[in-house]
């Protein structure tokens, strides 16, 4: 059986080309020059103003509703929001380009509305009036019978439903046919002002906006209201719905129906008999305490706009630079400032595995202040608030990310556990999975690498593991007391497995690279063709050898029941994150009592590697 009559939007396979569906209007406004107060045509530009502003209410409420940092005590339904929602409702803005066709189409057809006045403030009270008369009770009635009449919701309205998590989004997931009806009924106020004779330009704006913002609120999935004027005039919950009310009507389908006014579900008997007290309830704020953090901390100003709450579809994709990024640089440079100066740390994101809450916390430091001498206490003073924290709120496990646990900054979180030894929270590195995963990238039957970053935690670790695989290991290192304190470390029939080389060009013929060290395009030349480079280098190397090939930094798959990730790790792929985070996840769902911080115990990490595999987590 084929689709159902306008159950599909016709600019579907169009993708970002849809909005070229615009271009028609835009042009029109260039060629007129609308902008000037004499051009006839300056109600195309009023037009895209209008629904640019629509647009941009949605945005803001989105970014409101994903401020996990200070809505997470007051959000309605407590689950994340996944990929599989985000690309659901990723053409969410479809009803404004039905609408805005619509309006152009309407105001070409009755020329008079072209010439509205800016203001007549008769119009409000007739839109008023229209609006509680007709476009309430009107959507009351059509809302239920999609809800009556089975096949009507399967073939209409499911699609909105098929959400689990509300979201300002999510008030746009329509059909074309249910986009159509609640165009009418949104238009009918303002045609009714008209047709009276008082309707205006300011009038369309806040009458549409308000709309919007109201449509918004109601998915925004976070109570914003205060339960006391409720309480305090109880005809107010007749009159003004709450994001709790209309998160009833998405959990149970057969209550709260409304648009914005309750009084019409009174009237209809399905208001739901608890959605004042859960009101109350959720109004009030209420912690979930996470079982497991990860530390993160911005890498840089364009890295800082990739959050779900500046724009989530992009936070869902791997971080690359792109255009429309361009003319927010200045405003999150600003930030950047403003965080450096008063922020603390702060909840980016979250995700359940098994039934337990997993956090992503962010130190309000960007990548270079990690370099400034004058910085480090800042850094850690705010590493070590997290981690106190954490501890009070009872976080089982609390894991460091990249430069958080940097050795010359806090000794890989050794700093943190000497000054705190009854710290019951388990403070983690990550770095024997990263080692585990970078060991395990190396084809079977290696019989040589060379390695830069020889010396440091990791890079130990990689290099005491594999001579003790009798695999010959050229340590890059202009120290030798570093080399020796490493050789030493070694059992004494694999000591002659690790070598000294103090220039690139001595391994020249070797096509394993372990790079945990900057290469310059200089030093990458001197590799041989065929050379594959193995990172955990900070950021990774450049790849300038087009016969060579570069692997990228390490990481694992979430095991596959991981439920409500909705945001993309940094530069990695959907459901990957860094092996410093994963190794924090297995030390958790493991139970292990012990810290993970300073030098990497070499004898754990095949174990590790082994209960990570276990635990479901792959290799990405």
């Amino acid at each position: 059986m084929g689709a159902a009559f306008l159950a599909s939007w016709p600019w579907d396979n169009l993708g970002f080309y849809k909005y070229v569906l615009y271009g028609p209007l835009i042009g029109r406004a260039a060629a007129s020059r609308a902008w000037e107060a004499a051009s006839p045509d300056r109600w195309v530009l009023l037009l895209l103003v209008l629904f640019g502003l629509r647009a941009l209410t949605y945005q803001l409420w989105s970014s409101f509703s994903n401020m996990l940092f200070a809505t997470r005590r007051r959000r309605v339904v407590r689950d994340g929001v996944d990929f599989e929602q985000i690309d659901r409702e990723w053409d969410w803005d479809n009803f404004l380009i039905l609408q805005v066709l619509v309006a152009a189409t309407a105001l070409y057809a009755f020329p008079s509305l072209r010439h509205l006045p800016l203001w007549d403030a008769r119009g409000f009270a007739v839109a008023l009036l229209a609006h509680v008369a007709a476009t309430e009770p009107l959507f009351y009635a059509a809302h239920r019978a999609f809800h009556a009449s089975g096949r009507l919701y399967a073939r209409y309205h499911s699609l909105h439903h098929s959400s689990k998590v509300p979201q300002p989004f999510t008030a746009g997931l329509a059909t074309p046919l249910e986009s159509m009806v609640l165009g009418a009924l949104m238009a009918l106020p303002l045609a009714a002002a008209c047709a009276a004779g008082c309707g205006s330009v300011a009038l369309a704006f806040v009458y549409a906006l308000a709309f919007d913002a109201l449509r918004a609120m109601g998915h925004c999935n976070v109570e914003v209201f205060p339960s006391k004027p409720f309480q305090a005039v109880p005809v107010l919950r007749y009159l003004i719905y709450t994001p709790t009310y209309h998160a009833i009507h998405h959990t149970k389908r057969e209550a709260n129906f409304c648009l914005f006014m309750p009084l019409f579900d009174l009237l209809g008997g399905t208001l739901d008999a608890r959605s004042w007290e859960m009101q109350q309830q959720t109004s009030a704020g209420v912690d979930e305490v996470p079982d497991f953090v990860f530390l993160a901390h911005v890498v840089d100003v364009m890295q800082s706009l990739h959050v779900p709450f500046v724009l989530r579809t992009f936070a869902s994709t791997p971080f690359s630079v792109q255009l429309f990024l361009l003319p927010m640089w200045p405003f999150a440079f600003l930030v950047m400032l403003a965080m450096w100066a008063w922020s603390k740390t702060f909840v980016i994101s979250c995700y359940n595995l098994r039934g337990r809450l997993h956090q992503m916390w962010a130190v309000p430091r960007y990548g270079f202040q990690y370099f400034l001498p004058f910085a480090k206490d800042g850094i850690n003073k705010q590493i070590e608030l997290a981690i106190l924290r954490a501890d009070k709120m009872g976080v089982k496990v609390l894991s460091l990310a990249a430069l958080n646990k940097n050795e010359a900054l806090n000794g890989g979180g050794t700093l943190f556990v000497n000054k705190h030894p009854d710290l019951r929270v388990r403070v983690v590195h990550g770095n024997t999975l990263t080692a585990a995963v970078i060991l395990n990238e190396i084809p079977k039957g290696t019989s040589e690498v060379f390695m830069t970053g020889a010396t440091s935690k990791l890079g130990r670790a990689i290099a005491l593991y594999l001579c003790r695989k009798r695999v010959r290991v050229m340590m890059m290192t202009l120290s030798t007391e570093r080399f020796q304190k490493i050789q030493k470390e070694a059992p004494a029939e694999f000591q002659q497995y690790l070598v000294q080389v103090t220039k690139y060009r001595s391994a020249q013929h070797c096509r394993t690279w372990i790079v945990g060290k900057w290469l310059s395009p200089r030093e990458q030349r001197w590799a041989p063709p065929g050379t594959h480079f193995h990172q955990f280098v900070v950021p990774p190397i450049i790849g300038f050898r087009r016969d060579c090939t570069y692997g990228k930094l390490a990481a694992m798959r979430l095991p596959k029941d991981v439920q409500g990730l909705g945001a993309c790790e940094y530069s990695l792929e959907r459901g990957v994150v860094h092996a410093c985070h994963a190794g924090g996840v297995v030390h958790f769902l493991e139970g292990w009592a012990h810290h993970e911080v300073g030098a990497i115990d070499v004898d754990r990490i095949d174990v590790v590697w082994e209960a990570a595999l276990r635990h479901g987590l792959r290799p990405a």
